[in-house]
């Protein structure tokens, strides 16, 4: 048994799917020496008319890093030619932050003094109502990582009640099985958002000390059971910082090239979060600079030119304006991290702290002084 496959941990009523995927994806990884490359590699990869895996991992390595301005001109012919010169914008909608886990870099942990809250499917709408006035036709809902305290059937709630608000609804919850990922669907879910967070089981382990949080591979596996439960669409992330970031963002890659192959219908989207700080994770601050935070972005655009690439309002107003139109394809606007701070007197507490806090018009305004299309929302519900 390999040593990344946890499978004798899974609890019980965790689905099995039999996916290869992990193998392939973690062998790679272990394969992948940043070390080994030269600026002549990188530049041979940067001029391919289709980066390989190989040129791929050049392009993350130190190597590559004084063709950041080559690596910007490719990506953006790519962004334009593939998405035009669009950014689409959404909200994060944080509807319960009771969570099992001990992830010990995020402000939701389990044991965290943070203030509890978990909205009731009618106060989650009132919070919606809120965030649709402003414009935005597409929500993400997020919780922590609690079946007890945000069961499928609750999900499923918001998620309804967000659908008759939004045109597209994503969920970044919990890893689920395939049924309950149907579930979702059938009440009007369009997307699943799952962090790996690190594709080092070693590092993996020592930061998530307790709940269903720490089997690897069942997390792993959570993009393919969504797909296999009907999700149109599917989201990748590494957390940048909290393992190596090189090997971290090469998996992450390689895990989404490996699904889109394997799925080709599916609609695949990466996102690029740093750690940022939160109470009580003061360790846990940000590890990874902007330049090389740009670098793995723009490696990313040119390895997996069709995926969207969302930024977060982790990074500062100003990265993000610039990432616009370059890589990032998808952008948070108007975001609140605490579970009901819109709506209500006592809001729960946030997971991380904000580098924006632009409003949805503040942004829109400045996409559309670069010469951006805000765009609320492509896609009609069928």
């Amino acid at each position: 048994m390999r040593a990344w496959t946890d499978a004798e941990d899974y609890a019980e009523g965790m689905e099995r799917i039999g996916s290869r995927v992990m193998d392939s994806v973690m062998d790679a990884r272990e394969g992948y020496d940043p070390s080994a490359f030269s600026e002549r590699d990188a530049a041979a990869a940067l001029a391919s008319e289709r980066l390989s895996p190989d040129g791929f991992a050049a392009l993350l390595s130190p190597a590559a890093a004084p063709l950041l301005e080559e690596m910007a001109a490719r990506a953006r012919r790519e962004t334009l030619a593939h998405f035009g010169n669009s950014v689409s914008l959404f909200t994060p909608i944080y509807v319960s932050n009771r969570c099992d886990g001990g992830c010990v870099y995020c402000g939701f942990r389990s044991g965290n003094g943070v203030g509890r809250a978990a909205l009731s499917p009618a106060e989650a709408e009132a919070e919606m109502r809120i965030i649709a006035s402003t414009g935005l036709a597409e929500a993400l809902i997020l919780t922590g990582e609690s079946r007890t305290g945000s069961g499928v059937g609750y999900i499923g709630e918001c998620v309804a009640a967000a659908a008759r608000l939004f045109k597209s609804v994503g969920v970044e919850v919990y890893p689920m099985n395939s049924a309950e990922y149907a579930s979702l669907r059938a009440r009007g879910a369009d997307y699943v958002t799952v962090f790996q967070e690190t594709y080092d089981p070693e590092r993996y382990a020592e930061v998530h000390l307790s709940g269903q949080k720490r089997v690897f591979s069942y997390r792993f596996d959570a993009q393919e059971r969504a797909l296999m439960g009907g999700m149109r669409g599917v989201a990748f992330g590494a957390l940048m910082g909290l393992g190596d970031l090189r090997r971290d963002a090469f998996a992450c890659g390689m895990h989404a090239r490996a699904i889109q192959r394997k799925y080709p219908s599916a609609e695949i989207s990466l996102s690029v979060p740093r750690l940022r700080p939160v109470a009580g994770s003061e360790a846990y601050g940000e590890r990874v600079s902007e330049r090389e935070l740009l670098q793995t972005a723009l490696a990313y655009r040119i390895f997996l030119p069709y995926a969207g690439i969302t930024l977060s309002t982790r990074e500062s107003a100003r990265f993000r304006d610039g990432a616009a139109g370059l890589f990032a394809t998808r952008m948070s606007a108007g975001v609140s991290v605490g579970v009901g701070e819109r709506s209500s007197d006592s809001p729960g507490g946030g997971q991380f702290d904000i580098a924006d806090g632009r409003s949805v018009e503040e942004i829109r305004r400045a996409l559309e002084e670069r010469g951006l299309q805000p765009v609320f929302s492509d896609y009609v519900r069928t």
